[in-house]
């Protein structure tokens, strides 16, 4: 991940001022241009005064970091007027902004969807920027697309300390033991699996991403989400980066993801890294004529049984 551009969304009020702060030490980091994009809460129209008052943002900004910044103020607070202003950024850092909203039960909350149509990384900022990320939890499924959000998160933050969290899965457990295979077979194939992800993390951390940053790996069994959480709770790291693929709306809303839980549920930071399925960078939609849930849904049991730890995501 390359940042040289970074767009932050704010509706320059204190609490969203964390997102503006975090995203000016980001900017200074990379030596990046950074954007204020002004837009209000929810489908609300702009103030009167929000250009001026942007402006002197801005000018201020400029003024204390020596950093390029512009500013621009979105015709309302809609995702899609957003989407518009932030177009071409490298890295979209936006404050927690937790909808209550049909729209938001059945196509996310604004991260989700902005990083649906902007296919760029979203970094959701919910704590006071104190200092420079220190600490990162990596949840990666070992896949082979996950060396994506070991990149995003080592490049992010070059002198934070990374750590590679996979949570296995315990579903062929149950597997095994409803079809009263023995102890010993299923204690034999967790330890296979447990050595599998070891040796997987270990390529992935010697990777030349994440080589440039001191890396640790761990291993958990269970939930991807609620495992990853436990885990941040556990280390204190500020961060928890996480792949979304970008998928139709309403698959994320039938199915849900790790991504999601972890969204929704955490209360640290969260960057969510875009992974599309196949090589185009449009997200993935329905197939025309009948049968698409049907479809979708051997789909999601393949990736699901993929490495033993795979999840939706």
């Amino acid at each position: 991940m390359n940042i040289q551009n970074v767009a932050v969304v704010t509706d320059l009020s204190l609490r969203e001022g964390m997102a503006v702060q975090r995203a000016c030490r980001i900017a200074e980091t990379h030596g990046a241009q950074l954007k204020l994009v002004h837009a209000p809460t929810g489908a609300r129209e702009s103030h009167p005064n929000a250009a001026r008052r942007l402006a002197n943002a801005a000018a201020q900004i400029e003024e204390s970091s020596g950093q390029p910044v512009s500013a621009v103020v979105a015709r309302n607070g809609l995702v899609a007027a957003i989407a518009e202003e932030v177009a071409g950024c490298d890295l979209l850092v936006l404050p927690d902004r937790r909808e209550r909203s049909l729209a938001a039960l059945v196509a996310g909350q604004p991260a989700q969807r902005l990083l649906r149509m902007t296919g760029v990384p979203v970094l959701v900022v919910r704590s006071v920027p104190a200092e420079d990320y220190g600490r990162i939890l990596v949840a990666v499924d070992i896949s082979p697309e996950c060396f994506e959000v070991v990149a995003a998160a080592a490049s992010l933050e070059p002198s934070a300390e990374l750590e590679l969290f996979h949570a296995t899965s315990t579903l062929k457990e149950a597997w095994l033991r409803s079809a009263e295979a023995s102890e010993q077979a299923v204690r034999a194939y967790r330890k296979a699996t447990h050595r599998h992800a070891q040796q997987r993390l270990l390529r992935i951390s010697d990777s030349f991403s994440a080589r440039r940053n001191r890396v640790q790996t761990t291993i958990g069994r269970g939930d991807p989400a609620r495992q990853a959480l436990i885990q941040q709770e556990h280390t204190g790291a500020a961060l928890v980066a996480v792949g979304k693929r970008r998928r139709a709306a309403w698959f994320d809303f039938l199915f849900g993801s790790a991504a999601q839980r972890i969204l929704g549920w955490g209360r640290s930071d969260v960057l969510l890294v875009p992974q599309d399925l196949g090589s185009g960078d449009e997200p993935v939609r329905a197939p025309a004529g009948g049968g698409a849930i049907g479809a979708w849904g051997g789909l999601v049991a393949m990736r699901a049984a993929d490495g033993e730890g795979g999840h939706v995501r």
